[in-house]
C-alpha cells in the first residue's frame, strides 16, 4: 500500500487563484490509496498545485525541529522500480536500505546512497497522491535546510548514524510528471535553494534497525 498525503484542507487554507483543485478535493477518478506506485508512474494533473498555492501552504507550517525530529516514512524502491513502505529496515554501510534500487546499480556512489525529505513539504506538493511518487528513502519531520544540516553533519535515526553528503538533490523530468511544472520550480528556486526543499543525500555510516516512528537526532554539523 502506498501512503496518501493530506490535501491542502487539512492545512485549513482556502485554494489560491489558479489553483487547478478548488478545495483540494480528490476527483471521481482518482487513483485508489492501494494503487501501485512504480518509477515509470506519473502523476494526477488534477492534483498539481499551483506555485503561489505552494508557498503559500509552505508558508503556513510550523518551523520544522532543528535538533530532534521523527521518521514519518520508508520507502524502498524494489525490482521494476515498486515502492514498498517497510514498518522497519537495518540500514547498512555498503547496502544503505537493503532491498532499494541503489544497492542494484552496477556503479554507485555513496553520495546518493540514501535520500531524505521532510515529510509536511512532502505532502503540501503531492496533495493526496501517494508520497511513494517521490521515490525517497526516508521522510522526517526535520529542518533539513543547509544552514542547519550542512555536508558532514551526521544523525542518529533509530539505531543507525549516517552523515549529510554534498551531492544536490534537485528535481527532474519525472518530478515534474508527478507533481507539475510550478511543483518543480518550487525545489528548485534559487532564492529558496539552500532549504533543500526537495530533500538531501546522505550515506550510512553505522548500521542499524530504523523503524517509523524512531527518532532522528543531529549528532554533530558539518562545516
Amino acid at each position: 500500500m502506498s501512503p496518501r498525503a493530506p490535501s491542502g484542507r487539512d492545512h485549513g487554507n482556502a485554494p489560491a487563484a489558479g489553483d487547478p483543485v478548488p478545495g483540494d478535493t480528490a476527483p471521481a477518478d482518482s487513483a485508489p490509496a492501494d494503487a501501485i506506485v512504480t518509477s515509470a508512474s506519473r502523476g494526477d494533473r488534477a492534483r498539481f498545485r499551483s506555485r503561489a498555492r505552494l508557498e503559500e501552504l509552505a508558508a503556513s507550517l510550523p518551523p520544522p525541529p532543528r535538533d530532534r525530529g521523527t521518521v514519518r516514512l520508508l520507502l524502498r524502491r524494489l525490482h521494476r522500480g515498486v515502492r514498498d513502505h517497510p514498518a522497519a529496515v537495518c540500514l547498512d554501510v555498503s547496502q544503505g536500505m537493503p532491498g532499494d534500487a541503489w544497492g542494484r546499480r552496477l556503479r554507485r556512489s555513496l553520495d546518493n546512497q540514501l535520500t531524505l525529505i521532510r515529510a509536511d513539504l512532502a505532502e503540501i506538493i503531492a496533495n493526496g497522491q501517494p508520497l511513494g511518487l517521490f521515490g525517497d528513502n526516508i521522510f522526517v519531520d526535520l529542518d533539513l535546510s543547509t544552514g542547519n544540516l550542512p555536508p558532514g553533519s551526521r544523525l542518529r535515526l533509530g539505531r543507525a548514524i549516517i552523515e549529510v553528503t554534498g551531492r544536490p538533490h534537485d528535481g527532474c523530468r519525472k518530478f515534474r510528471a508527478r507533481f507539475g511544472a510550478d511543483a518543480l520550480a518550487f525545489v528548485q528556486d534559487r532564492r529558496t535553494r539552500a532549504e533543500n526543499r526537495r530533500g538531501i543525500h546522505a550515506r550510512v555510516v553505522h548500521g542499524g534497525v530504523l523503524a517509523v516512528g524512531d527518532p532522528v537526532a543531529v549528532l554533530t554539523r558539518g562545516g
